[in-house]
């Protein structure tokens, strides 16, 4: 009797285990500044994987010290109002296309090929226009696709983003 509860116990405790490993191994929640699978379709089709830059946190942070950026790969800036929002390139490393967005997702202003910063201060990149989003890029992506002003982006996976 006593070695069937000791048995029973340790069944227990043995099942109690597994269930806390198979909840440890669930995939993690999205890092901050992500969203699952969230891509900005480009008119030819072209998707590009994207990090949410959607706080002051993340949009100061930006690419800086990236030292590589693949062509399918970009940053995406939501702000909480359409307005001129002009980038630099203090500590980024790379070159980029610096795309500015409306609240249709049509291009507004594309700053193409923009130099990392070498200078102290770094100069300001204003778009003249108003816009609620940036796209950044890495340099010549934006002219391999073909992207121009007027220009019309798909977001996917955005849709829970919020602006703060």
């Amino acid at each position: 009797m006593k070695r069937s509860l000791v048995m029973t116990i340790a069944a227990l405790l043995l099942a109690s285990g597994c269930n806390s490993r198979v909840q440890d191994s669930a995939p993690p929640s999205a890092t901050v500044g992500t969203e699952p699978a969230a891509r900005v379709i480009l008119p030819d089709g072209f998707a590009v994987r994207i990090e949410i830059a959607a706080d002051d946190a993340t949009r100061q942070q930006g690419l800086m010290y990236r030292d590589r950026l693949a062509d399918d790969a970009g940053m995406l800036f939501f702000f909480t109002k359409s307005d001129e929002y002009s980038f630099w390139m203090k500590d980024t490393l790379i070159p980029l296309d610096i795309i500015w967005i409306d609240e249709q997702k049509k291009i507004v202003h594309i700053g193409a090929g923009i130099p990392p910063c070498r200078a102290d201060p770094c100069p300001s990149y204003p778009p003249n226009a108003k816009a609620m989003y940036v796209l950044e890029l890495a340099s010549g992506v934006a002219a391999k696709h073909r992207l121009t002003e007027g220009s019309v982006l798909r977001f996917e996976g955005t849709e829970r983003v919020v602006a703060r």
